[in-house]
Formats: structure tokens, C-alpha cells, sequence
């Protein structure tokens, strides 16, 4: 195999002088594509540059009619878009899977895709070593959003930070092989999660305290799951100026989750109109269409007017009954990115009228975080996150709230990696078989990932009562559906 790093008259550009042409000669872009990835993975694995695919990568870029900037390790995807705009239509959905058109290649737009794949995947996954800044984590933070555009996604989606933004979302299957650009699309369920970590440790290579102490730097952080997640964890060592911009950074992605999912909980089915209430007589509820038709044999040809003897009003009234949510979620230290989700969902629906929420935090030990349950802010900064698991303490704090069975329904979220699980389960069975719905929840994350004890999730199975696992939307069509 000949050494890419000592060859790179192998590269040759449109104004270069080249054997004719020949169906069985190689494409040079093909050398040109080769290039631009040899040179991806060295300073992937090596922060050192290889002069000689430095030198080569730039010639394919100026032959091809690329900026120079995106070699530019310092330069961030949004620098780049900012001097060149034509290029930010191209990052979309740039390793999104393709149909195939045939055999016909466009090896050219090949080199091209590469050279901007390239750009993104090394400012992503290359993230150096010591201190960070805030401003550093904010421009990974934005270069990480652009990766996720590129493979079809919102910014956030794959990280699991604004919950269920949603996105177009992409197929797991792809399009590559036979030696196109790569379709990484096939990656996303490996991508999501090392993102996730990628961000977590900058978060805990930068000095959070320091950051938070001066307002002008705190300004400048985007708050996400990962740093949320540590903020959460350092509360009790944060006091004055640091603990007040931590909360305002807490506020904001509290608010911005609750506006996704409170849109997802008003999207979801809701319950049947109740005609047996008559309808409230008020100007908002008229219909229109109702009273003209049902007043057409009082029109006056004569003095072409419509006399209304008779109002008609829309029923808005909906069937419910007073159910009881009570929500238990495990807060050990695998399941931060469901305590947060979870926390505001059950904000949510204590907002609903006739839902009684009661919410449930542990670890080792239960806290009962009812009385803040409207609010997910101040039911945040009450949690204690890591520690381990013990759901018997959980349920010791439950049980006695099941008043009305048939009225009340019990979500349980954890991976149910449980320390005492014969004794728990039976005490989740008891509770089915009391009439209420128990409803067994392994994920609540917007990227839909994590992980379920194969033990417990077998023997829901058995029990009628599957786990939920993969996007919240789920859960919140089931809850919607029970309680509406």
C-alpha cells in the first residue's frame, strides 16, 4: 500500500497535464477524494500536521473551487458559512442518505462533499486537550448543531438537548459503498450518544465555577442536556453571582424544553366531546354556519333579511373523569437526561384540568417532590442526581397514593437496573393487577435512546405491560390517550 503522505503529486488539478483519457484509467478525483480523508483521519488520531497532506488537500481545494478555510482546524462551520452563504444550502443534509440514480457517479460533486464532510467531522471530533472556554464549548456546540444538519437532523436531536425539537429525522439504512462518500446516516444511533459524551467532557474540562462567577462569560453558554446535567450536580458548591446565572442558564432550558412538549401534549389525542353538557353561551362558541341554516325559513325575500329566532353554540366540553398521575423516575446518575424530560412533561399535565400529579424521585433514597410538581424549575434544583438505585423506597412512597385504582395511573422511568428486583417487580405487578395502569417507561430522551434491564423488560412482557422505549412523544401519546 503506497504511503498518501509521501505522494501527493498524486493529486492533480483541471490545469494540469495528464495522459488521455481512457475507460480504464482512474478518475483523479477519485485521488482527490482519498486525499481529503487520508488527511481527515491523521489529524483525527494526530494533532501533528503531515506537511505533505496538508499541501495536497489545499491543492484539491483550490482546484475545486473551495475555500481555503475549511483546512482551517481554528475556523468554526459557521465563520466559514458567515464569508461564504452559498455553502450552508450544501452542509444540509450533506451525509443524508441519496437515491441511487444508476451507476451514473458524479465523482467531482464526490470530492466536494468530502472536502465539507471532512470539515465538519474534524471540528466535531477533535477536540483537543486542557482547559475549555466557554466561548470554545459554544463554538463546538454550534459545529456539533451543523453535523447533525448534515445528517438530517435539527440542531440538538442527536445530543438530546431541546427535547424533541423533532427534526426530519433519516433513514438507518444508506445509501453508500462502492466507494462513494460515506453515508454516516447508518451511524446515528452510535453518533447520538458520542456527541452526548464529547459534550459532557467539555463541560467538565471547562472551569464551570469560574465561567458562572463573571456574567460576560456566562452569557455566552447555550444551555444543554450535558450542561444542564453538571450544573445540576454542582448547585449545592455555587453560591451569589455563580448560582444566579446558573439558574437563569436551568430557567432557560427548562422553558425551552416545556414549550416543545407542551406543544407534542396539545398535538396528542384528546378526549370524546360531552354533549351531555349543553353548550356555554358565549360569543366564541356561536356557529355561524348552524344558525343560518337552521334559521333559512325565516328569510324575508321581500326585505332580503334573516330573522334568528334561535342561537346555536358549539359544544366544547370534553368527557374526563379525575385521574391520578403519579410519576416515579429514577435519578441516579444514567438517568439525568429522563429526570429532566420527565420533570417538566409532568409539569405539563399537572396543568391539565382534572389531572392530580404526584411526582416521585430516587436513588438509594425517595424524595417526594409533589408540591413542586408545577413547577420543573424549582422541582430541579430540589434533585439530588447520581447515587444508586433502590426503586423499593420509590414504591414505599407510592403505593399509599393509589387511592382509586381504576382512576390513576402510575409511570415508572428508569433503566430498572435495580438492586432488589424480585421484590420490586412484584410490587409493579400488584399494582396492575389492582386495576391501575402501570406503565413501565426505559427512555425518555429526544434522541430515543438508553437502555432497559433485558430481566425486567421480559417480564413486563409477560405481565401485559410492554416498556416504552425510544422518543418521548410515546409516552405522552399514552398519558394523553388515559387521561383525556
Amino acid at each position: 500500500m503506497t504511503d498518501p503522505t509521501t505522494t501527493p503529486t498524486a493529486v492533480p488539478g483541471p490545469d494540469r497535464t495528464s495522459a488521455p483519457a481512457d475507460s480504464a484509467a482512474p478518475d483523479p478525483n477519485d485521488n482527490r477524494r482519498q486525499v481529503l480523508y487520508w488527511r481527515l483521519l491523521a489529524r483525527l488520531f494526530d494533532p501533528e500536521e503531515q506537511a505533505s497532506l496538508e499541501s495536497a488537500s489545499l491543492a484539491v481545494v483550490e482546484d475545486i473551487g473551495l475555500p481555503s478555510a475549511l483546512l482551517d482546524p481554528g475556523a468554526s462551520v459557521d465563520s466559514v458559512v458567515q464569508r461564504h452563504p452559498e455553502l450552508a444550502a450544501e452542509f444540509d443534509g450533506l451525509m443524508a442518505p441519496e437515491p441511487e440514480e444508476g451507476d451514473a457517479r458524479d465523482r467531482a460533486a464526490e470530492v466536494r462533499r468530502a472536502a465539507l464532510v471532512s470539515k465538519v467531522l474534524l471540528n466535531v471530533f477533535s477536540t483537543g486537550s486542557g482547559a475549555v472556554t466557554a466561548e470554545q464549548l459554544s463554538r463546538w456546540q454550534s459545529d456539533a448543531g451543523w453535523l447533525e444538519r448534515a445528517l438530517g437532523c435539527r440542531p440538538g436531536d442527536l445530543r438530546g438537548g431541546r427535547a424533541g425539537t423533532g427534526g426530519r429525522g433519516v433513514s438507518p439504512t444508506g445509501t453508500g459503498g462502492g466507494g462513494r462518500t460515506p453515508d454516516l446516516s447508518r451511524l446515528i444511533p452510535a453518533i447520538g450518544p458520542e456527541l452526548g459524551s464529547l459534550e459532557a467532557g467539555l463541560v467538565k474540562r471547562m472551569r464551570l465555577r469560574e465561567v458562572l462567577a463573571d456574567p460576560q462569560l456566562a452569557a455566552r453558554l447555550t444551555p444543554s442536556m450535558s450542561l444542564i446535567e453538571q450544573l445540576l450536580r454542582d448547585k449545592n458548591n455555587l453560591s451569589g453571582v455563580a448560582l444566579a446565572n446558573a439558574k437563569s442558564l436551568i430557567r432557560r432550558y427548562v422553558d425551552e424544553v416545556s414549550a416543545v412538549l407542551r406543544t407534542q401534549v396539545e398535538k396528542a389525542t384528546v378526549g370524546d366531546i360531552d354533549r351531555s353538557v349543553p353548550p356555554k353561551r358565549v360569543f366564541r362558541n356561536l356557529d355561524i354556519d348552524r344558525t343560518i341554516w337552521k334559521n333559512l325559513t325565516n328569510w324575508s325575500p321581500e326585505e332580503e333579511r334573516l330573522y334568528v329566532d334561535r342561537l346555536y353554540y358549539r359544544h366544547t366540553s370534553r368527557k374526563t373523569t379525575p385521574q391520578r398521575l403519579i410519576v416515579v423516575v429514577d435519578q441516579s446518575g444514567s438517568m439525568v437526561d429522563s429526570m429532566v424530560n420527565c420533570t417538566i412533561l409532568a409539569s405539563i399535565f399537572a396543568g391539565l384540568p382534572k389531572v392530580d400529579v404526584h411526582l416521585i424521585a430516587y436513588d438509594t433514597q425517595a424524595l417526594d417532590l409533589t408540591p413542586w410538581a408545577h413547577d420543573p424549575f424549582e422541582t430541579l434544583l430540589r434533585t439530588k442526581l447520581g447515587g444508586g438505585t433502590d426503586g423499593t423506597v420509590a414504591m414505599a412512597l407510592a403505593q399509599p397514593k393509589i387511592a382509586e385504582p381504576r382512576n390513576t395511573v402510575v409511570v415508572w422511568i428508569s433503566d430498572f437496573y435495580e438492586w432488589r428486583t424480585d421484590e420490586l417487580f412484584e410490587s409493579m405487578s400488584a399494582i396492575h393487577r389492582s386495576g391501575a395502569k402501570f406503565i413501565p417507561v426505559g427512555s425518555v430522551t429526544s434522541a430515543g435512546r438508553g437502555s432497559v434491564n433485558p430481566w425486567f423488560r421480559e417480564r413486563f412482557k409477560d405481565l401485559g405491560t410492554p416498556v416504552i422505549s425510544g422518543h418521548i412523544k410515546k409516552l405522552v401519546h399514552e398519558l394523553k390517550t388515559f387521561l383525556t
